[in-house]
């Protein structure tokens, strides 16, 4: 079996993600692995993507490994899929999976990104292997690695793949800014971070809208008007320095210009299951502040063209991204959905979170992405000081479970009294009772304020 591993690491072979690949190379000698560092020659496959094609085409199996950055995978992964669409590949009857390591921060987003693309290049699509960063190290891991490989054997010989959901896009509708202009206040900073084009008609529209009816003056910085270098290339030196080891300025440019506004807007045109390569390259050059939530508090909004109601993976990422950052989300107007009214619904919101510092208790999607930061800088804080820095002063660590003395004591008496048959033929009514008090003293303050 012919094996194609597209490397979409920034890192080349020094990929902790490749190191899987090579593993199995290693225990399954009859497949023939071919290894094409992607990632890391992103300007060399921009000039030919044909040298990728042609490799697709002359192998049995794709696999598309890569750490996961930010959501989805790293911006030059990104980059090749827009290459690969804009080539109008077709690869029906090849066969394609996905292998990428990650601390488990929103691994599903990303291989839900991969999937689609890859259903829509015409592969036949197995589902990947999301490994921790560690794992290949363990007895545990090695074992999930060679069975999830059989497993793909198992499909390629059986002809079972993931179906792509068939089903007419209705066209969207020109839209076109109507609205008459509010009259502003000058009090708040408001930034519309955006990669439009001109041909991005619809989008450009709603952005027109979104300044006429919001109270507040509005700045654009357009994205591909920066002098990007390139995308992030996962080199930590970030992580002790808070600098970014290109030279083209963005680290400063970002906390000058975009972070320091007081609510953001960010709008993009929907490319390829995801905001497209120019919002990622930003997304991932972002690491500049490492996992610090640098701008909690202010709020969000996006303005989206595209069929944004049917993208369940964009919207996940939208939000998610929002509650990790612990950022209100107002909302998202998208273009296929009656923007005039999502347009001033969200300037609505985001003008009285601006005004009043209203944010919301993050749900799962916040809460569970910000355990995994949380305990892993808990981890490596020797080598991210200003992550750990951070975490301590904003009390990031005060819900650690080991830091929970009391009620860990507590639980231990509740569980050993409910361990003896007669408490437990008495605890119905004084359990519930007991689990109320806190809740009765919390009523009996709001009675008396």
């Amino acid at each position: 079996m012919k094996v194609l591993i597209v490397n979409g690491s920034p890192k080349g072979k020094y990929s902790c993600t490749l190191q899987t690949s090579l593993y199995l190379e290693k225990k399954f000698k009859d497949c023939e692995f071919t290894v094409l560092h992607c990632g890391q020659q992103i300007r060399k496959y921009e000039k030919d993507i044909s040298l990728l094609i042609d490799a697709i085409n002359a192998a049995d199996l794709t696999v598309f490994s890569y750490p996961v950055y930010t959501f989805i995978c790293p911006s030059q992964l990104h980059k090749i899929i827009r290459l690969l669409k804009e080539n109008n590949c077709d690869f029906k009857g090849k066969f394609c999976t996905q292998i990428s390591t990650s601390k488990h921060f929103y691994d599903a987003t990303a291989h839900k990104y991969i999937e689609e693309n890859a259903l829509d290049l015409g592969f036949s699509y197995i589902k990947g292997l999301s490994a921790d960063m560690d794992d290949l190290t363990t007895d545990k891991g090695q074992k999930e690695a060679v069975a999830f490989w059989k497993y793909v054997r198992h499909c390629m010989e059986n002809g079972i793949a993931e179906q792509k959901i068939n089903r007419e896009l209705p066209a969207i509708p020109a839209f076109t800014a109507s609205a008459a202009a509010v009259e502003k206040k000058e009090k708040f900073d408001t930034v519309i971070v955006t990669d439009a084009e001109d041909t991005d008609l619809n989008l450009l529209q709603m952005i027109e809208e979104f300044k006429a009816v919001y109270p507040y003056p509005v700045r654009i910085v357009n994205l591909r008007e920066f002098p990007f270098d390139g995308g992030c290339l996962g080199c930590f030196k970030c992580a002790v320095s808070e600098k970014c080891v290109y030279k083209d300025g963005f680290d400063e440019y970002l906390r000058k210009t975009v972070q320091s506004a007081d609510a953001f807007v960010y709008a993009f045109r929907i490319k390829d299951h995801s905001p497209g390569p120019v919002f990622k390259t930003f997304n991932d050059r972002q690491f500049c502040n490492g996992h610090r939530t640098v701008t909690m508090g202010k709020p969000v909004g996006y303005l989206i063209s595209g069929h944004y109601t049917l993208e369940q993976n964009v919207r996940t990422v939208v939000e998610g991204r929002a509650q990790v950052g612990g950022n209100f989300f107002c909302g998202a107007a998208s273009d296929d959905n009656d923007p005039t009214v999502g347009i001033a619904a969200m300037a609505q919101r985001l003008a009285y979170a601006t005004e009043t510092g209203y944010n919301q208790p993050a749900d799962f999607y916040g809460v569970g992405g910000m355990k995994i930061f949380r305990d892993l800088i808990y981890v490596m804080r020797g080598l991210m000081k200003a992550d750990h820095k951070f975490y301590k002063k904003h009390g990031f660590y005060d819900d650690l479970p080991n830091r929970q003395l009391g009620r860990l004591i507590a639980m231990q008496l509740v569980g050993g009294l409910m361990a003896m048959p007669q408490v437990q033929e008495k605890a119905g009514t004084y359990m519930n009772e007991g689990m109320l008090m806190p809740y009765k003293k919390a009523l009996e303050k709001a009675d008396k304020e």
